[in-house]
């Protein structure tokens, strides 16, 4: 998904807009999550970017989207542009602790 939202439509309730991007974002990766997983690939990644615009996106974690959707919105920005792109991810085995006497 990359596309920019718009947070201020004529004759829609500025929270109520903000709801909805929140959703449809939500629903996207809802929709992704359903999709299997090619062979030898343990779960679905994401590689993000979020900004006011494209050309000033940056890299976030995926978990921080909705905290910067609020911010945006608090600052009263207009827009703001996401990129969420699925990637195959692959668990690691954590390395051992070393023991301690």
């Amino acid at each position: 998904m990359k596309k920019t939202f718009p947070l201020h439509i004529e004759g829609k309730h500025r929270d109520r807009v903000l709801d909805a991007t929140k959703h449809e974002i939500r629903k996207y990766i809802k929709r992704q999550l359903r999709v299997p997983l090619p062979e030898g690939v343990d779960y679905w990644d994401w590689d993000c970017r979020f900004g006011s615009s494209a050309d000033t996106a940056v890299v976030v974690h995926y978990a921080a989207i909705t905290k910067l959707i609020d911010e945006i919105a608090a600052a009263g920005g207009a827009a703001f542009y996401i990129e969420l792109l699925a990637k195959n991810g692959v668990r690691s085995a954590k390395p051992a602790a070393p023991e301690q006497h």
